[in-house]
Protein backbone atom coordinates (compact mmCIF):
# COMPACT_ATOMS: atom_id res chain seq x y z
CA UNK A 1 0.00 0.00 0.00
CA UNK A 2 1.01 3.57 -0.89
CA UNK A 3 0.15 6.84 1.38
CA UNK A 4 -1.64 7.96 -1.81
CA UNK A 5 -5.06 7.64 -4.10
CA UNK A 6 -4.18 7.33 -8.16
CA UNK A 7 -6.44 9.65 -9.47
CA UNK A 8 -5.14 9.58 -13.13
CA UNK A 9 -2.17 7.70 -14.87
CA UNK A 10 -1.03 7.71 -18.15
CA UNK A 11 2.61 6.95 -19.91
CA UNK A 12 3.20 10.71 -18.96
CA UNK A 13 1.26 11.67 -16.00
CA UNK A 14 0.70 10.25 -12.52
CA UNK A 15 -1.91 12.51 -10.60
CA UNK A 16 -2.62 11.35 -6.98
CA UNK A 17 -4.50 12.72 -4.07
CA UNK A 18 -1.90 13.22 -1.52
CA UNK A 19 -2.75 13.13 2.01
CA UNK A 20 -1.67 15.60 4.76
CA UNK A 21 1.40 14.98 6.83
CA UNK A 22 3.46 14.33 3.84
CA UNK A 23 5.87 15.74 1.72
CA UNK A 24 6.14 16.04 -1.77
CA UNK A 25 9.50 16.61 -1.83
CA UNK A 26 12.94 16.44 0.00
CA UNK A 27 13.79 18.77 3.54
CA UNK A 28 16.41 18.72 6.79
CA UNK A 29 14.00 15.72 8.35
CA UNK A 30 14.74 13.74 5.44
CA UNK A 31 11.82 12.10 5.40
CA UNK A 32 10.27 10.03 2.97
CA UNK A 33 8.27 11.85 0.39
CA UNK A 34 5.51 11.48 -1.99
CA UNK A 35 8.33 11.82 -4.73
CA UNK A 36 9.93 8.48 -3.36
CA UNK A 37 6.65 6.54 -2.84
CA UNK A 38 5.67 7.33 -6.51
CA UNK A 39 9.26 6.53 -7.75
CA UNK A 40 8.54 3.07 -5.72
CA UNK A 41 5.12 2.75 -7.16
CA UNK A 42 6.15 3.24 -11.27
CA UNK A 43 9.15 0.74 -10.24
CA UNK A 44 6.72 -1.72 -8.62
CA UNK A 45 3.55 -1.49 -11.68
CA UNK A 46 5.50 -1.54 -14.28
CA UNK A 47 8.65 -3.91 -13.10
CA UNK A 48 11.52 -0.68 -14.05
CA UNK A 49 14.71 -1.73 -13.88
CA UNK A 50 17.21 0.76 -12.41
CA UNK A 51 16.24 4.57 -11.58
CA UNK A 52 12.61 5.68 -12.05
CA UNK A 53 12.04 9.50 -14.21
CA UNK A 54 9.83 11.21 -11.80
CA UNK A 55 8.94 14.95 -12.21
CA UNK A 56 7.65 17.30 -9.89
CA UNK A 57 6.31 20.16 -11.28
CA UNK A 58 4.77 21.96 -8.53
CA UNK A 59 4.27 21.32 -4.83
CA UNK A 60 1.95 21.29 -1.56
CA UNK A 61 2.75 22.22 1.75
CA UNK A 62 3.49 19.35 4.26
CA UNK A 63 -0.18 19.74 6.24
CA UNK A 64 -2.33 20.47 2.88
CA UNK A 65 -4.05 17.20 1.29
CA UNK A 66 -5.03 16.83 -2.32
CA UNK A 67 -3.82 16.82 -5.55
CA UNK A 68 -0.65 16.55 -7.18
CA UNK A 69 0.32 16.34 -10.61
CA UNK A 70 3.74 14.42 -11.02
CA UNK A 71 5.48 13.43 -14.29
CA UNK A 72 7.33 10.82 -16.22
CA UNK A 73 8.98 12.03 -18.58
CA UNK A 74 11.37 15.13 -19.04
CA UNK A 75 8.92 16.16 -21.78
CA UNK A 76 5.90 15.89 -19.93
CA UNK A 77 7.68 17.53 -16.88
CA UNK A 78 9.03 20.26 -19.17
CA UNK A 79 5.91 21.04 -20.56
CA UNK A 80 3.66 20.81 -17.14
CA UNK A 81 6.32 23.30 -15.85
CA UNK A 82 5.69 25.78 -19.20
CA UNK A 83 1.39 25.43 -17.98
CA UNK A 84 2.37 26.33 -14.40
CA UNK A 85 4.24 28.99 -15.66
CA UNK A 86 2.26 30.65 -17.92
CA UNK A 87 -0.86 30.19 -15.40
CA UNK A 88 -2.86 27.33 -18.04
CA UNK A 89 -3.52 25.13 -15.32
CA UNK A 90 -7.08 25.98 -13.71
CA UNK A 91 -6.50 24.98 -9.48
CA UNK A 92 -9.22 25.08 -7.14
CA UNK A 93 -8.85 24.65 -3.45
CA UNK A 94 -11.25 24.03 -0.69
CA UNK A 95 -10.53 25.86 2.81
CA UNK A 96 -12.32 25.42 6.15
CA UNK A 97 -11.92 28.61 8.33
CA UNK A 98 -14.13 29.81 11.81
CA UNK A 99 -15.06 33.01 10.40
CA UNK A 100 -17.04 34.23 7.84
CA UNK A 101 -15.64 36.31 4.81
CA UNK A 102 -17.60 39.88 4.65
CA UNK A 103 -18.33 39.27 0.98
CA UNK A 104 -19.68 36.03 -0.92
CA UNK A 105 -16.93 36.45 -3.62
CA UNK A 106 -13.92 38.43 -4.01
CA UNK A 107 -10.49 38.70 -5.51
CA UNK A 108 -7.48 38.97 -3.43
CA UNK A 109 -3.87 40.64 -4.39
CA UNK A 110 -0.69 40.52 -2.31
CA UNK A 111 2.80 41.21 -2.32
CA UNK A 112 4.33 38.47 -0.38
CA UNK A 113 7.87 37.85 0.77
CA UNK A 114 8.77 34.79 2.31
CA UNK A 115 11.23 34.46 5.29
CA UNK A 116 13.81 31.17 4.50
CA UNK A 117 14.82 30.76 7.98
CA UNK A 118 11.89 30.93 9.65
CA UNK A 119 9.45 29.18 7.05
CA UNK A 120 6.81 32.18 7.20
CA UNK A 121 5.14 34.38 4.51
CA UNK A 122 4.42 37.91 5.00
CA UNK A 123 1.71 39.67 2.94
CA UNK A 124 1.67 43.39 2.01
CA UNK A 125 -1.27 45.35 0.53
CA UNK A 126 1.44 46.87 -1.69
CA UNK A 127 4.37 46.42 -3.59
CA UNK A 128 7.94 46.14 -1.27
CA UNK A 129 11.30 45.39 -2.53
CA UNK A 130 11.82 41.82 -3.27
CA UNK A 131 8.07 40.31 -2.74
CA UNK A 132 6.26 38.82 -5.31
CA UNK A 133 2.44 39.74 -6.53
CA UNK A 134 -0.17 37.27 -5.30
CA UNK A 135 -3.51 37.05 -6.62
CA UNK A 136 -6.67 34.65 -6.28
CA UNK A 137 -10.41 34.92 -6.38
CA UNK A 138 -12.77 33.30 -4.04
CA UNK A 139 -16.08 31.95 -3.36
CA UNK A 140 -18.10 31.06 -0.14
CA UNK A 141 -20.31 27.61 -0.17
CA UNK A 142 -21.85 27.53 2.85
CA UNK A 143 -21.87 26.89 6.92
CA UNK A 144 -21.46 24.00 8.70
CA UNK A 145 -20.80 22.43 12.29
CA UNK A 146 -19.63 26.34 13.53
CA UNK A 147 -17.11 26.67 10.48
CA UNK A 148 -17.09 28.32 7.14
CA UNK A 149 -16.43 26.34 3.56
CA UNK A 150 -14.70 28.70 0.68
CA UNK A 151 -13.77 27.51 -2.43
CA UNK A 152 -10.64 29.17 -3.90
CA UNK A 153 -8.87 29.67 -7.41
CA UNK A 154 -5.61 30.76 -6.74
CA UNK A 155 -4.53 33.39 -10.28
CA UNK A 156 -0.85 32.60 -9.14
CA UNK A 157 1.25 30.00 -7.36
CA UNK A 158 3.09 31.78 -4.45
CA UNK A 159 4.45 29.78 -1.30
CA UNK A 160 1.97 29.70 1.36
CA UNK A 161 -0.11 32.15 -0.91
CA UNK A 162 -3.70 30.71 -0.10
CA UNK A 163 -3.04 30.15 3.74
CA UNK A 164 -1.23 33.78 4.17
CA UNK A 165 -4.07 35.29 2.14
CA UNK A 166 -7.07 34.43 3.54
CA UNK A 167 -5.32 34.64 7.49
CA UNK A 168 -4.93 38.60 5.82
CA UNK A 169 -8.71 38.94 5.14
CA UNK A 170 -9.41 37.74 8.38
CA UNK A 171 -10.28 33.87 8.25
CA UNK A 172 -6.87 31.96 8.86
CA UNK A 173 -7.35 27.88 7.56
CA UNK A 174 -8.64 25.95 10.73
CA UNK A 175 -5.50 24.07 12.10
CA UNK A 176 -2.80 26.65 10.73
CA UNK A 177 -1.67 27.85 13.51
CA UNK A 178 1.24 29.65 11.60
CA UNK A 179 -1.02 32.33 9.71
CA UNK A 180 -3.16 32.93 13.11
CA UNK A 181 -5.71 30.04 14.07
CA UNK A 182 -5.87 29.91 17.48
CA UNK A 183 -5.03 25.88 18.07
CA UNK A 184 -3.58 23.37 15.78
CA UNK A 185 -5.58 20.02 14.92
CA UNK A 186 -4.62 16.91 16.89
CA UNK A 187 -3.14 15.78 13.55
CA UNK A 188 -1.21 18.42 12.64
CA UNK A 189 -3.08 18.77 9.59
CA UNK A 190 -4.54 22.10 8.17
CA UNK A 191 -7.92 22.70 6.40
CA UNK A 192 -6.76 23.09 3.00
CA UNK A 193 -7.75 20.41 0.17
CA UNK A 194 -6.38 20.89 -3.14
CA UNK A 195 -9.43 19.53 -4.71
CA UNK A 196 -9.92 20.31 -8.52
CA UNK A 197 -7.38 20.73 -11.79
CA UNK A 198 -8.35 21.77 -15.23
CA UNK A 199 -5.97 21.70 -17.81
CA UNK A 200 -4.72 20.58 -21.30
CA UNK A 201 -2.77 17.32 -21.33
CA UNK A 202 0.84 18.56 -22.89
CA UNK A 203 1.54 15.49 -24.53
CA UNK A 204 -2.05 14.28 -25.81
CA UNK A 205 -3.78 17.63 -26.00
CA UNK A 206 -6.91 16.72 -24.59
CA UNK A 207 -9.17 18.42 -21.67
CA UNK A 208 -7.85 16.69 -18.22
CA UNK A 209 -10.57 17.72 -15.74
CA UNK A 210 -9.63 15.57 -12.07
CA UNK A 211 -11.45 15.50 -8.50
CA UNK A 212 -9.41 14.73 -5.68
CA UNK A 213 -12.46 13.53 -3.14
CA UNK A 214 -11.81 15.06 0.47
CA UNK A 215 -9.71 13.03 3.03
CA UNK A 216 -11.65 10.50 4.81
CA UNK A 217 -12.38 12.17 8.56
CA UNK A 218 -15.23 13.18 9.78
CA UNK A 219 -14.80 16.95 9.57
CA UNK A 220 -13.90 16.94 6.05
CA UNK A 221 -16.45 14.56 5.17
CA UNK A 222 -19.71 16.56 6.29
CA UNK A 223 -19.01 19.22 3.69
CA UNK A 224 -18.76 16.65 0.53
CA UNK A 225 -22.70 17.57 0.14
CA UNK A 226 -21.62 21.04 -0.27
CA UNK A 227 -20.02 20.85 -3.78
CA UNK A 228 -21.99 22.01 -6.51
CA UNK A 229 -19.59 21.09 -9.46
CA UNK A 230 -20.68 19.08 -12.15
CA UNK A 231 -17.92 17.85 -14.27
CA UNK A 232 -19.61 18.25 -17.72
CA UNK A 233 -17.43 19.73 -20.69
CA UNK A 234 -19.30 23.13 -20.17
CA UNK A 235 -18.71 23.42 -16.48
CA UNK A 236 -14.70 23.04 -16.91
CA UNK A 237 -13.98 27.14 -17.62
CA UNK A 238 -14.69 27.79 -13.58
CA UNK A 239 -14.93 30.84 -12.07
CA UNK A 240 -11.81 32.56 -13.85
Amino acid sequence: MYPFDVLYEDNHLLIVNKPSGLLTQGDYTGDMTLGDYAKEYIKEKYDKPGDVFLGIPHRLDRPVSGLVILTRTSKALERMTQLFRTRKIQKTYWAITKRKPENKTGRLVHWLIKDEKKNIVTAYDYEVEGSQKAELSYRYMGYLNEHHLIEIYPLTGRPHQIRVQLASMGCPIRGDVKYGYKHPNADGRIHLHARRVFFIHPIKQEKIVVLAPLPNVDFWQQFEELDDFDIKEENIDFLY
